[in-house]
């Protein structure tokens, strides 16, 4: 039994079109990147598809062929074969925004859930993960923009991690450096200058994920 669904599956692969096979070579490499699989608003304008329901028939396509899941009730789930026994989709909590760019007060308020493949990233089952908007330009060098979404865990930082921290009653997104054993946080753009605190420095996440501005 297991060999003839192997070669069934061998056989549907075989008979991807061009298109189907560039839209699976795109959500893998987007969930190998990001931990996440895009939406379908963003395999719409990756694509140029007319529509949402245009990116929705061709997800379709590649789930008769057998090479995609997706399941029912999960934000952005699509998941590959391969991954069934290891997949582990998890709700985590969506805030306000946070500053990459000079640090400013904000209030966190919760905006709602995002689903993750907590596997992918790489996050043990049992870690606290939060979201939250990304606002300015501060950290483009790292490919981090402005309306983005980053996914960070609760944990200590080590040397270099990004991180969302409160730095004298202010926060921000910003590298994490400790030098001589005094930590400050980091720009990824030359027209910021680095942050160090005169009184505390709290790391609140350390990213592990990101979501380009548009999947949500």
């Amino acid at each position: 039994m297991s060999s003839v669904h192997q070669i069934t599956v061998h056989n549907m692969r075989k008979e991807l079109t061009t298109r189907q096979q560039e839209l699976l070579d795109f959500l893998k490499i987007t969930q190998s990147q990001t931990g996440v699989m895009p939406s379908t608003r963003e395999i719409q304008a990756h694509f140029g598809f007319a529509s949402q329901t245009a990116a929705m028939s061709h997800l379709r396509a590649l789930e008769k062929k057998g090479v995609i899941v997706r399941l029912a009730g999960k934000a952005r789930a699509v998941i590959f074969p391969e991954e069934l026994e290891r997949e582990e989709i998890v709700d985590i909590p969506l805030y306000g925004s946070i500053a990459a760019g000079m640090a400013e007060a904000t209030e966190e308020e919760k905006e709602g859930c995002i689903s993750i493949d907590i596997a992918s990233l790489g996050i043990p089952r049992n870690s606290r993960t939060f979201a939250l908007k990304v606002r300015g330009e501060s950290m483009i060098d790292a490919h981090i923009c402005d309306g983005d979404t980053v996914i960070l865990e609760f944990r200590e930082p080590r040397h270099m991690d990004i991180v969302a921290a409160l730095i004298d009653g202010e926060t921000t997104l910003k590298r994490f450096i400790m030098e001589r054993g005094r930590p400050y946080l980091r720009a990824e753009n030359a027209d910021f200058p680095d942050l160090i605190p005169a009184r505390e420095l709290v790391v609140q996440g350390v990213l592990v994920g990101l979501l380009r501005s548009g999947r949500m």
